[in-house]
C-alpha cells in the first residue's frame, strides 16, 4: 500500500510538471502573438531561421545539463567546455583543413566527455558539492583555454568552407544546426523515457537514499550524467565554432547562464527528480523568441537580463512550493496507510 502511495505521489508530480509545460507553451504562444503585432519583421522566415539557429546550441548543451540537474546536481562549467572545445575545433581545422567534419566533431565530443568525467569524479567520488566542483572547473577550463589561445584568435578566413557552410546551410529551410539540435533532443528524450539508466536519474534526484537502497548505482549514474553533459557541451563547442567562426579565449563566456535558464524555465526541477527534454526545448525557444523580439523592438539589454533573472526566480519558487506540497501529501498518505494497517491488525 505504501508503494502504491509513492506511485500515486509520482503520478501527481508528473501531472503538475506536465501543467508547467502547458503553461510554458501558452507563454511562448503569447510572446509570439505579442511580438508579431509589435515588431513588423518578427514573423518573417528569416527571423525564425535566426531564432532556430540561435537556440540550437543552447538546446544541445541543455539536454546534457538537464540530466545532471535531474540527479540533484548542477554543471556550471558547460560554458567553459563549449568555449574550449570551440577553439580546439577551429584550431584543428587550421592545422588539418581536410579533416572530415564528423571526425572533428567527434574530437570535440571526446574533449567535452573527458572534461565532463572530471566533473563527475569530483562530485560522485570525491564528494565535492556539484556547485563548488563545477564552479572551480569553470575557472580551470577557462584558464586552460586562455593558456592555449595565448591571446590569439582564429577567424573565418582560417577555416575551410566546408565547415563554414555547416552553419549557413538550411536543408528544407531549416538551419543545419537546428536539425542537429532536434536530433539530440529526440535522443535525449528517448533515453530519459525508455532507457533504464536514464530513468535512474529521476530516482536519484527524487530520493537519493531510496535509490541507493533500491540498488541503483548512484555513483556511476551521476558520473554518467556529467559525462553526457560534457560530451554535449563539446558538441555544442563544435557548433559554436561553425556559427561564430571568430574565436578567442572569451568564446561562449557566460553561456552556462543561457543553458541553465532554458532548463529551469523549461520546468526542470532544480531540486532534482523531475523535468523533460520537451520542456527544456520549449523553454529555450521561449527565451530565444523574447530575445529576438526585444532586439527588433530595440528594448534595452537590461530588460532581457531582467526577464531571464525574474523567470528563474519564479520557476525556482514554483518548484519549491510544489515539491513541499508533494512531500507533505506523501507523508500524510504514508501516515494514513500505517494507521489503516494498525487498525486492521488490532481488529
Amino acid at each position: 500500500m505504501i508503494f502504491g502511495g509513492r506511485m500515486s505521489a509520482k503520478r501527481i508530480s508528473t501531472a503538475v510538471f506536465r501543467l508547467r509545460e502547458i503553461g510554458i507553451t501558452l507563454g511562448l504562444g503569447a510572446a509570439i502573438v505579442f511580438f508579431a503585432i509589435q515588431a513588423p519583421n518578427f514573423s518573417t522566415v528569416g527571423n525564425w531561421q535566426n531564432i532556430a539557429q540561435n537556440v540550437a546550441i543552447v538546446v544541445v548543451v541543455a539536454v546534457g545539463e538537464t540530466m545532471v540537474i535531474l540527479t540533484r546536481n548542477i554543471d556550471l562549467s558547460v560554458g567553459s567546455i563549449v568555449g574550449l572545445s570551440a577553439y580546439l575545433t577551429a584550431a584543428t581545422f587550421v592545422h588539418h583543413p581536410h579533416f572530415p567534419l564528423v571526425v572533428v566533431a567527434l574530437i570535440a565530443v571526446a574533449i567535452g566527455l573527458g572534461l565532463g568525467l572530471i566533473n563527475g569524479l569530483l562530485v560522485a567520488v570525491a564528494r565535492v558539492p556539484a556547485i563548488i566542483a563545477t564552479l572551480a572547473t569553470l575557472g580551470i577550463f577557462r584558464g586552460v583555454d586562455v593558456r592555449i589561445t595565448g591571446g590569439k584568435n582564429i577567424t573565418a578566413y582560417h577555416l575551410p568552407d566546408s565547415f563554414l557552410n555547416l552553419a549557413s546551410s538550411k536543408p528544407l529551410g531549416v538551419p543545419t544546426l537546428a536539425w542537429i539540435a532536434a536530433g539530440i533532443a529526440l535522443l535525449g528524450a528517448a533515453v530519459l523515457r525508455w532507457a533504464s539508466w536514464g530513468r535512474d536519474f529521476y530516482a536519484i534526484g527524487s530520493n537519493p537514499e531510496a535509490a541507493r537502497f533500491a540498488g541503483i548505482p548512484a555513483v556511476r549514474r551521476v558520473i554518467t550524467a556529467f559525462a553526457i553533459s560534457g560530451a554535449l557541451a563539446g558538441l555544442g563547442g563544435f557548433m559554436f565554432a561553425a556559427q561564430f567562426p571568430t574565436l578567442d579565449a572569451t568564446a561562449a563566456k557566460n553561456f552556462e547562464l543561457d543553458v541553465i535558464t532554458a532548463a529551469v524555465i523549461g520546468g526542470v526541477n532544480v531540486f532534482g527528480g523531475s523535468g523533460t527534454i520537451l520542456g527544456v526545448v520549449i523553454g529555450a525557444v521561449l527565451v530565444a523568441t523574447i530575445e529576438s523580439g526585444f532586439t527588433l523592438l530595440r528594448i534595452s539589454e537590461f530588460w532581457r537580463l531582467f526577464f531571464n533573472g525574474f523567470a528563474i526566480v519564479v520557476a525556482v519558487t514554483i518548484d519549491a512550493l510544489v515539491t513541499k506540497r508533494l512531500q507533505t501529501a506523501l507523508r500524510r498518505r504514508r501516515a494514513e496507510m500505517l494507521a489503516a494497517r494498525h487498525s486492521e491488525a488490532a481488529g
